[in-house]
């Protein structure tokens, strides 16, 4: 009885083997049929030609190369990071400016106010400019801000006027970098880049070097530097203009 039992189990084992290796087979040879209907009829000369365009254009399989960029020069990119960082700095010493005026002891809302919009303006225009360059499939490398400083009272010429020909300084000197900038994109030969900065960037820029310089003249018709009821007058035009 147990050799009879040992039997029936060793051809039981057997079969199941059989059935094994015929079941594999039969899988093979189901997917060379898929695998051989799904392969595209492509000829010779066109997986040549394909073979060339993919060795030609190689696809990183990391975020360093990008897959947009085109004709965008390394020299464009670095002049546009620079400027980012022009146009943060501006921000970050309106922003100082903005707090300033807004303490207690000098108590100018209206140039608090307007200081403060020139902070996000300056910080949107940085904005403006990234997009642009990851648009262009260039890599945004932000720089190191430098402190600005806190206090912007003037012996002679008083808080108000001072901030404002600082302010006019600022503008200048961003119109200044953005004609560099656009300079660097025509020796480049990048005619879009070109079309971003005149359309986007640097018309705004020439308005706002205009609107200061006419709040700097307002405020000497006002009164002498350092007076204080004309920059009281201007703060109160200010808060009214808001």
């Amino acid at each position: 009885m147990r050799v009879a039992r040992e039997r029936r189990v060793a051809r039981e084992r057997a079969g199941d083997g059989k059935r094994t290796r015929s079941s594999a087979q039969s899988s093979a040879r189901w997917r060379a049929r898929v695998e051989a209907s799904e392969r595209p009829n492509v000829d010779a000369d066109a997986s040549a030609a394909i073979i060339e365009a993919t060795s030609t254009h190689p696809v990183s399989q990391t975020t360093s190369y990008s897959f947009a960029r085109s004709g965008f020069s390394a020299e464009c990119e670095r002049a546009l990071n620079a400027q980012i960082n022009v146009e943060y700095n501006v921000s970050y010493i309106y922003h100082a400016m903005w707090a300033f005026f807004e303490r207690d002891n000098v108590a100018l809302k209206g140039f608090a106010d307007h200081f403060k919009a020139e902070a996000l303006e300056e910080r949107s225009h940085a904005e403006q400019l990234m997009e642009y360059v990851n648009l262009r499939g260039g890599r945004v490398e932000l720089q190191q801000l430098l402190p600005p400083q806190t206090e912007y009272d003037h012996p002679e010429k008083g808080c108000a006027l001072y901030a404002l020909e600082l302010s006019l300084s600022l503008e200048k000197l961003n119109n200044d970098k953005l004609c560099e900038l656009h300079r660097v994109a025509e020796d480049a030969g990048d005619a879009h880049m070109c079309d971003f900065l005149e359309g986007a960037m640097m018309d705004p820029q020439v308005q706002s070097v205009r609107e200061v310089a006419e709040m700097v003249a307002t405020l000497l018709r006002m009164g002498p530097p350092g007076d204080g009821m004309a920059a009281w007058h201007f703060d109160q035009y200010l808060q009214n203009k808001a």
